[in-house]
């Protein structure tokens, strides 16, 4: 017996329960260790950080490494080549097995093979051999146990993990040195670990399979022979062993987050857009677009069609007369050739090329078509160009795509020069938009789909990137290629021709007849056995010639055109629109909405992108059609059909039109959808304009400025705010912030009131500790802001309290020279930036020891020191002011562009200091903006600033200087754009520092600049050179400055400079001239608009939250009553507005001869009322609390011309929605929410009622329909009163009105507000009555009858009694006799809320009442005497 006979080298696989506890079963805790690619070795979270913190160290450090650290390293990576080879090495043989599925999968389809058991002992422990000649699944005797013999350098069996499962910590922590005897133990452990191969990796797949040749050969065609992607494998192969292979240097990627990296700038894209000499923005823009390497002629011709293409699109909107049309062309390419030749920017082209810009024309010239045309003319402003830069974008885009397709062409013809398609050279060649580019795509793709599926598949083989793949053949594919494309031929003529014909207006091509009738022609062209009848072979001839129709270019270019010139919007309701679209919608305006051209809605942006809202919300749908289309087909019919007559002739072309119609339907299904989308973009674009003018006007205003003050000197703000200004709970804050921006003070002021001596009223408590700031603090200006109405009021005790106190500001001297002050001015400031400030993190790191209202506060006061640096720093957050009450139609992104624009422009007016930029991050904000930075390059300009110590001396040194130890902070391109706009101060002690550095001058005009300055100093060239020696380059220009002798500039004639320049050296200069005067006389001056104090209607919509659309006069309003007077109410609006009531507007039976309007409300009651006139300057209301004005609130009314409104429609729907109220009433028993609400009727609200007490309430369903309730109280005992109550304003059939009215005159906000307003008022007033001692608990004939005894025992005196009146519920009677011999009489008295009516007058109480009956019955009894 052999000695491996004795040895079970087999063993059984233990539970992974059994292994685990083995440990624990020994007293020994089970650990957990974390594997890494050192096979497992542990590593503790110590070093994990030491790693982190080595990491980093070495990120700022550089990755310096020293010599030692290179040695390593490089060992190393030796070591890792070897390991990546042999993982490579052992997933190719993997690659070869088939593993058990592929085995199962194959015999599924084979039955023949049998399917293999699996092997159901498991190896626990199994070490295998080293020996070349054994295979991997021998076993190793005894004998070579302790054999010597190394590995073939395998490192693990288990090859490399899954696709989207490779182990992120491999190679992460490096192997550590060990000798052989310790390396060698390390492998064979970690062979142990793996588990098993799958597969057999030494049988041959036909072997394995067990199938013959053919059905491996239906296998590979089924699955391939698993080399179809070893191209992409061999790839990631090389990119594997490239990136890995050598040692790679730690980056920031390995470090941060990939978001963290986007945000703050750090990818490799962000570096390379650091690093070209491109501006960063034009680099962004144009990253989704090729740049062709053109020949100088190419480029020239490009620029010229893309100037014609921009002028076409752009002339439009201008108006001018024909002869500006070259010129403002001219005026484009200069345009583009700037932006797309030189890589300038919209500033500087407006700064320093504006004589492009310019056009003017001789008045006695034959061009000139009026007095207006003469003259100067601007051709192109601000905005303008940034039009022609967005446009220069689209053209691009279609320049890119048409470029694509002619390449596909070259290609096309390159494998096939029989293919010669005169049809897309034409188009391709005239199209004029990306619509009409994408057009010629689909027909090319249409008409030549296989074969440009062959031509990709032969230049990918070709390059070695794809294997060739089975594919099959589309339906025109199939049809171009059989006998049925025959039939397609037979309707004589072609979709282009056929466009063409109908474009001149007369026949191109004349359409043949065959000889046979269409079914007659299909029978004969049967093609088996994809078409084995005539009936299918007509159908595929139909549609493909259809389709034919569709693809075809200038068919698409014929519909789309008629589109937009004779296209029609017609708006159709949905069924969900029926319901929701009310009519205080929004959406009503349009809900009918019919026979609406392009060009109005043009005009109308906001319209048309609601009703593409109210589209996406399924509330409408929006369609558009051609208007006279019928017509339009039926001349689309004459070139199509032939002119013969016959049967054949009238078959042929029947089925033309039949053809026609359907491809007509799919056109305009297709190009409507173009169209909607166009239009889209279109009006997007127009409220983003109208956004960024908005936006322009808020950004073009200076810091805040007063006499005291000299230009550029930032002021000091003492900034107030109350909140809102709720009393007793709202303090007012303040801070003091200097001129640096800087809060220096803080505090708190409770209450400011002037007193009033005549009354013995003393000032507030803090009005001193107020004067004492301001007096000690001497700010330039004192910004009131806040969140209510209230605010104002602290605007007017701050405003008193400066006069009152006389309160002066800081001195200043008159043109006399004499020193004076001015009372400190008290502003109220538009807080849009402060509200957005106050409650972000950056307020809270900025300023942590404040409240957020004091954060607010300081938010106020740098709005006043700058706008426009406040507005910077919102970035992002800038959309969320509101611009336009329809912005949130566009997009963020879009809207965001067009903001940053405006942006642009100002801070370019302006321009930055560099220097303080470097120190202050408050200016560092506007870098971004200026030309040719963002900011990625804005970022690296401030670091190399840093670097090169922290101070630039001047505009040459921003592109480095090496000999003196300079680095470049901007490349040359960028340098050009963005120096004219950097400010660097000059300094007259420092002889190095150029004092244009400090103007607006561009440095390739300082020469210039100093011959003018030469000039006007009159030194001639000798002078000049002296000037130069002595004093260096900029000596000219000091010694103008220095003598103050820049009003000599005055005295050149630069017009004649001009003609010079120009013809001398073909520059055109005359702006440049003009600018470089105004900049050596006030370098830098302000430019802008003064500071813009808030305007009314801004300042209301600040303090109260209500626009011009959301509050208007003649809207019904909910009111709280503040006071009470006989002939007047003062109430106050949700929104803060003061209002009042006059008597003339009080409800009838209220004020007058009616009830005391102190007894019909209380103080606080809120009641419903129209707004009759609202005054936004003064914050007050008039309102109307008349029945009749509050039935009839405002409606909006839409001023329609005949057809353009579905009147039937709308009162079909009207109908139908009142049908369908009264149906559903009848059907569902209606629920409301309310403790007092129960599904009764009458009798069994009475029942309910019966024992509950006097003014109980039951509200329940009324008879009357959806829109009314019921209302039944307890009156007394057996009397119950049944109040109708009509619902108005309700969201839906089921909710309950927000206004509800009873009898016309009484209206109340809820169901709340009813019970306790109404209902109890007059449950009281009927407590009051039979509490009375004039009232009789008894009938009327038992209360005539005390009466009558009374008058019989009292025979001179008269008396009266109150008694109940059950008939109607509410009412009492009032019974009297006029002593013993007169009648019995009886009056009856009526309930209502908080009075009693009796002969239509309205009394309080009960005292009143009687009195009130008196004085009645002696007027009655006076007029019948």
């Amino acid at each position: 017996m052999a000695t491996n006979d004795l040895i079970d080298d087999l063993a059984d696989l233990g539970s992974e329960e059994e292994e685990g506890g083995s440990d624990e079963e020994m007293g020994e805790p089970k650990r957990q260790k974390q594997k890494d690619a050192n096979g497992g070795l542990e590593d503790s979270s110590e070093e994990d950080d030491d790693d982190d913190e080595e990491a980093a160290a070495a990120i700022r450090e550089g990755f310096i490494v020293d010599e030692d650290e290179e040695e390593e390293d490089a060992a190393r990576a030796v070591r890792r080549r070897e390991r990546k080879k042999r993982r490579r090495a052992e997933r190719e043989e993997e690659e070869e097995a088939l593993d058990e599925e592929d085995l199962d999968l194959i015999g599924e389809a084979n039955p023949e093979f049998e399917r293999r058991e699996k092997d159901k002992r498991i190896f626990k422990r199994l070490k295998r051999g080293h020996k070349e000649d054994r295979t991997r699944t021998e076993p190793r005797g005894v004998e070579e146990i302790f054999s010597d013999e190394e590995d073939e350098l395998v490192d693990d069996d288990r090859g490399p993990p899954r696709r989207g499962m490779v182990d992120e910590f491999e190679d992460f922590i490096e192997e550590d040195e060990f000798d052989d005897e310790e390396r060698n133990q390390l492998m064979e452990d970690r062979e142990v670990a793996r588990p098993a191969r799958k597969g057999l990796a030494d049988l041959g797949v036909d072997q394995a399979a067990g199938l013959d040749e053919s059905a491996l050969e239906d296998m590979r065609a089924a699955f391939g022979d698993g080399t179809e992607y070893d191209w992409a494998l061999q790839l990631q192969y090389e990119a594997d062993e490239q990136d890995e292979g050598m040692e790679r240097p730690l980056e920031l990627k390995d470090v941060f987050e990939p978001a963290q990296l986007i945000d703050r700038f750090l990818t490799e894209e962000d570096e390379i857009i650091r690093k070209t000499d491109v501006p960063e923005r034009y680099q962004i823009a144009r990253k989704p677009f090729t740049q062709p390497e053109l020949t100088q002629e190419e480029i020239d011709a490009r620029l010229q069609e893309e100037a014609s293409w921009v002028a076409n699109m752009m002339l439009p909107r201008k108006g001018w007369g024909r002869h500006f049309v070259p010129a403002f062309q001219k005026a484009c390419r200069k345009v583009l050739e700037f932006m797309n030749l030189e890589d300038l920017e919209v500033p500087f082209i407006y700064q320093h090329r504006r004589d492009y810009l310019i056009h003017s024309v001789d008045p006695g010239s034959p061009d000139s078509d009026n007095a207006a045309d003469t003259g100067p003319q601007r051709l192109l402003l601000q905005s303008d160009m940034w039009e022609i830069q967005e446009l220069d974008l689209k053209f691009r885009a279609m320049l890119d795509k048409r470029d694509a397709l002619q390449r596909h062409y070259d290609n096309l013809r390159s494998f096939n020069e029989s293919i010669d398609d005169q049809v897309f050279k034409d188009t391709l060649k005239n199209a004029m938009t990306i619509e009409e580019v994408q057009d010629v795509q689909d027909y090319i793709y249409f008409q030549y789909s296989a074969e440009l599926r062959d031509v990709n598949l032969t230049i990918a083989e070709t390059n070695g990137t794809q294997k060739r793949a089975m594919s099959s053949r589309s339906v025109y594919e199939k049809i171009r290629a059989s006998k049925v494309y025959n039939v397609v031929r037979a309707f004589g003529i072609t979709a282009d021709n056929l466009a063409q014909s109908f474009f001149v207006s007369r026949h191109l091509q004349y359409t043949e007849d065959p000889s046979d009738r269409p079914d007659d022609l299909a029978d004969a062209h049967i093609d088996y056995p994809e078409y084995p009848s005539g009936a299918q072979v007509l159908r595929a001839a139909r549609t493909m010639y259809c389709e034919e129709l569709v693809n075809s270019p200038r068919m698409r270019k014929l519909i789309r055109q008629n589109l937009y010139q004779r296209g029609r919007f017609d708006v159709f309701r949905t069924t969900k629109g029926l319901r929701k679209i009310t009519e205080d919608s929004p959406y009503y305006e349009f809900k009918y909405l019919r026979n609406q051209e392009l060009t109005t809605l043009a005009k109308r942006p906001e319209l048309y992108l609601r009703m593409l809202k109210a589209e996406s919300d399924g509330l409408v749908d929006v369609q558009v059609r051609m208007d006279g289309f019928d017509r339009f087909k039926e001349d689309l019919y004459k070139y199509i059909e032939s002119d013969n007559f016959s049967e054949v002739a009238d078959a042929w072309n029947a089925l033309r039109r039949e053809v026609l119609d359907q491809a007509l339907e799919k056109l305009m299904k297709l190009l409507t959808r173009n169209v909607k989308e166009t239009l889209k973009s279109e009006c997007e674009s127009e409220i983003a304009r109208a956004c960024r003018a908005k936006y322009l006007k808020k950004l073009d205003q200076a810091p805040w400025k007063s006499r005291a003050m000299d230009f550029g000197v930032p002021c000091r703000v003492l900034a107030m705010s109350n909140g809102k200004g709720v009393p007793n709970r709202d303090a007012t804050v303040w801070v003091y912030v200097d001129e640096e921006g800087r809060m220096l003070e803080n505090g708190k002021f409770v209450d400011l009131k002037i007193g009033n001596p005549d009354k013995y009223i003393p000032d507030g408590k803090d009005v001193r500790a107020f004067v004492e700031l301001v007096s000690r603090r001497r700010p330039d200006v004192i910004a009131i802001g806040g969140f209510s109405v209230e605010t104002r009021k602290l605007y007017k005790d701050v405003h008193d309290l400066i006069d009152k106190y006389d309160v002066r500001g800081p001195d200043w001297e008159d043109d006399d020279g004499n020193e004076r002050s001015d009372k400190v001015e008290v502003i109220l400031v538009n807080d849009e930036t402060a509200r957005l400030y106050h409650g972000t993190e950056r307020a809270a790191q900025e300023l942590p020891s404040l409240v957020p209202m004091g954060r607010y506060c300081v938010g106020l006061a740098r709005y006043v020191q700058s706008p426009l640096k406040c507005y910077a720093a919102l970035g992002k957050d800038i959309t969320s002011i509101s611009f336009d009450p329809n912005q949130e139609l566009v997009s963020r992104e879009k809207l965001m562009r067009y903001l940053d624009t405006a942006m642009i422009d100002i801070v370019n007016l302006v321009g930055v200091d560099v220097n303080e930029a470097i120190h202050d991050p408050a200016e560092a904000q506007l870098l971004p903006y200026v030309c040719g930075l963002g900011p990625r390059k804005a970022a690296q300009l401030l670091k190399v600033a840093n670097l090169n110590g922290g101070q630039i001396n001047s505009r040459a040194e921003l592109v480095g200087d090496p000999d003196n130890n300079i680095y470049p902070a901007v490349s040359a391109k960028v340098w050009d754009n963005c120096c004219s706009f950097l400010i660097i101060e000059f300094d007259p002690t420092d002889p190095e520092s150029e004092y244009l550095d400090n103007t607006r001058v561009h440095p390739e005009d300082y020469d210039l600049a100093k011959k003018m300055a030469a000039d006007a100093l009159e030194l001639d060239e000798e002078d000049v050179q002296a000037e130069v020696d002595e004093n260096g380059p900029a000596a000219v220009i000091r010694k103008l400055v220095r003598d103050e002798m820049q009003d000599k500039l005055n005295d050149l004639a630069l017009e004649e400079y001009a003609e010079q320049l120009e013809i001398k050296f073909k520059q055109h200069k005359r702006a440049t001239l003009y600018t470089i005067r105004e900049e050596l006389a006030a370098p830098f001056e302000e430019l802008r608009h003064s500071f813009s104090l808030i305007s009314t209607e801004e300042l209301f919509t600040m303090l109260t939250a209500e626009t011009k659309d959301s509050l208007v006069d003649g809207m019904v309003v909910p009111v709280s009553i503040r006071r009470i007077f006989p002939d007047h109410i003062e109430v106050r609006l949700d929104c803060g507005v003061e209002g009042g009531v006059s008597e003339v507007e009080f409800p009838s039976g209220v004020g007058g001869n009616g009830i005391d309007p102190r007894a019909a409300y209380q103080p606080g009651q809120v009641l419903q009322a129209k707004l009759t006139y609202l005054n936004r300057k003064q914050f007050t209301a008039q309102l109307s609390m008349r029945e009749e004005q509050v039935r009839r609130p405002a409606r909006k009314t839409f001023d329609h011309m005949p057809g353009e409104w579905d009147e039937k429609q709308e009162a079909q729907d009207r109908k139908e929605q009142v049908r369908k109220d009264e149906m559903l009433f009848g059907r569902t028993q209606r629920v409301i929410k309310h403790p007092l609400f129960h599904t009764f009727n009458s009798a069994q609200a009475e029942e309910y009622l019966g024992s509950q007490g006097r003014g109980d309430v039951v509200v329940r369903p009324s008879s009357k329909g959806p829109n009314h309730l019921a209302v039944t109280w307890k009156v007394s005992d057996g009397v119950y009163q049944h109040i109708d109550v009509l619902e108005l304003d309700k969201e839906n059939e089921f909710s309950v009105g927000r206004v509800l009215k009873i009898s016309g005159k009484y209206t109340y906000s809820d169901l709340d507000d009813l019970v306790v307003n109404h209902i109890k008022a007059m449950a009281k007033k009927v407590d009051e009555m039979m509490n009375d001692e004039k009232y009789q608990n008894g009938t009327k004939a038992q209360t005539e009858q005390w009466l009558t005894t009374y008058t019989e025992a009292n025979p001179k005196r008269s008396m009266y009694a109150f008694c109940i009146y059950p008939k109607y519920p509410g009412y009492f009677h009032l019974c009297f006799k006029a002593g013993q011999q007169a009648q019995l009489c009886s009056w009856p008295v009526k309930v209502v809320p908080n009075a009693f009516e009796l002969m239509r007058n309205q009394y309080p109480d009960m005292r009143a009442l009687k009195n009130g009956f008196k004085v009645l019955f002696g007027k009655q009894t006076a007029q019948r005497r």
